[in-house]
């Protein structure tokens, strides 16, 4: 099976069983070695190593080394080829070399050998080898305990590999749960339910996932419920002026009306709303997608205000409204596309007049503004002694087909989609958009443009 839980654990279970045959192995070499190095001691006689190793201290070296056997072997009764049962006992020199063997075998002794044999030491320094061979019936005892002890050592791996295999399993299956769960969450997710969301646990980095699955949920929920909400403005925003062309052409076709100049400039006055509405939708699309063209170039604040402020000139008059503009020291110049930045001013100056009530005023200024990481920008606002905005109603500004005063025309009102595309327009740019007003006492809208280069 492909499936993650069962490969991480066969591969726990395989890295628990290499570990336990590693262990089962190197602990029974231990247990040999250390059994026959016991068994030995205990097979060589307590004097003769003492012996032996004073009859070298003695002499130097092993030549005539056979009476210490005879006399020690003799002591406990026993002589060499005497007894089936007695052991056998070989003395090879440091190097290995046999110097003295009761069983007639060996003339040197192997590295196995010289693992297993007893040593002979004099001031801290191996002088000789003493082998021992066990008589007849010596090593069954030995050997059966020691096949024991493997059996064991066995029978605990196989127990040990079992446990490890459920364990692993079970660790597997745990540690896989939250993808398993993740995996139909986004199935969910496919066939349109974006309500869907994950419990997250596990490890921190499933943690991270799963948040973030929950955040591209959320996101998704979010985009649908917009996207599901323009179009319903959309048809709203569509079905007035289409009602009033439909409704005066009707009326003209039945007579009602009479089919004059002035009924067709009224339905062609409809026309051109829609078409602004359609223009506005189509540049909040580019906008929104990403494709507004941009025609970057070195822009000065005060000649670009000075021209706006110029074409709202006679609209603030006709209302009483005064219009001030305001260049402060020290504004840079600005890298930004100057017929965008115009639009934006357009849209926000038009916004600002239509709210001043008579004897207001409408403040344009620039100055220099630095952001928290120190990147210099142009900060442009556009302030009004109109009746301000709410806290909640400055959330909703920049959203698209929304109206501080939802009881207001479209031909009063605009289509509600000019923040919406001063704010793509900005932000395109490199900047922000904001706004900024008390309930009362005016609004301040405002956007900054990176500056072409830093004041020194």
């Amino acid at each position: 099976m492909n499936k993650l839980w069962v490969r991480l654990g066969l591969a726990f279970a395989g890295i628990a069983l290499a570990g336990v045959a590693v262990v089962g192995v190197l602990a029974n070499y231990q247990l040999t070695t250390g059994f026959h190095r016991y068994v030995l001691s205990n097979q060589v006689d307590a004097r003769l190593a003492p012996a032996l190793a004073a009859y070298y201290q003695a002499n130097g070296g092993w030549a005539g080394v056979e009476t210490v056997f005879e006399n020690q072997i003799g002591w406990r009764g026993q002589r060499p080829g005497k007894g089936r049962g007695a052991p056998k006992y070989t003395l090879a020199a440091a190097n290995g070399e046999v110097v003295y063997d009761e069983t007639g075998q060996w003339e040197r002794l192997s590295l196995a050998q010289r693992r297993k044999a007893f040593a002979i030491t004099v001031d801290g320094e191996t002088v000789g080898l003493l082998l021992v061979t066990p008589g007849a019936g010596q090593g069954a005892a030995e050997d059966a305990f020691l096949m024991l002890i493997t059996r064991s050592l066995a029978q605990a791996g196989a127990l040990a590999a079992a446990l490890a295999l459920l364990l692993g399993f079970l660790v597997a299956r745990h540690l896989s749960a939250p993808l398993a769960r993740l995996a139909q969450a986004a199935r969910d997710l496919s066939r349109g339910d974006l309500s869907r969301r994950v419990p997250v646990s596990g490890s921190e980095e499933m943690i991270e996932v799963m948040t973030a699955f929950n955040d591209m949920a959320q996101a998704l929920e979010r985009s649908e419920a917009s996207r599901r909400r323009m179009i319903a403005d959309i048809a709203h925003e569509l079905r007035t002026p289409l009602s009033v062309i439909q409704g005066n052409l009707q009326a003209m076709l039945d007579g009602v009306y009479p089919l004059s100049a002035e009924e067709v400039a009224q339905v062609y006055d409809q026309t051109l709303t829609l078409a602004r509405l359609v223009e506005d939708l189509r540049a909040l699309t580019q906008a929104e997608a990403g494709q507004l063209s941009l025609n970057m170039a070195e822009v000065e604040p005060a000649a670009l205000l000075q021209s706006a402020a110029a074409v709202f000139k006679d609209a603030a008059r006709e209302k009483n409204v005064q219009l001030k503009v305001v260049i402060a020291e020290g504004a840079p110049t600005m890298r930004a596309d100057p017929d965008r930045v115009r639009q934006v001013l357009y849209n926000l100056l038009t916004n600002a007049i239509r709210h001043t009530p008579a004897g207001g005023r409408v403040l344009l200024e620039a100055r220099p503004w630095r952001s928290p990481q120190g990147d210099l920008f142009t900060r442009v606002s556009v302030t009004d002694t109109g009746p301000g905005l709410t806290p909640e109603e400055q959330t909703h500004a920049f959203e698209r087909f929304w109206r501080a005063d939802a009881s207001r025309s479209r031909d009063k009102g605009g289509s509600g989609l000019g923040l919406t595309i001063a704010k793509h327009l900005i932000e395109a740019q490199g900047g922000q958009i904001g706004v900024e007003s008390q309930p009362g006492r005016g609004a301040s809208f405002w956007f900054t443009i990176p500056a072409l280069t830093p004041i020194i």
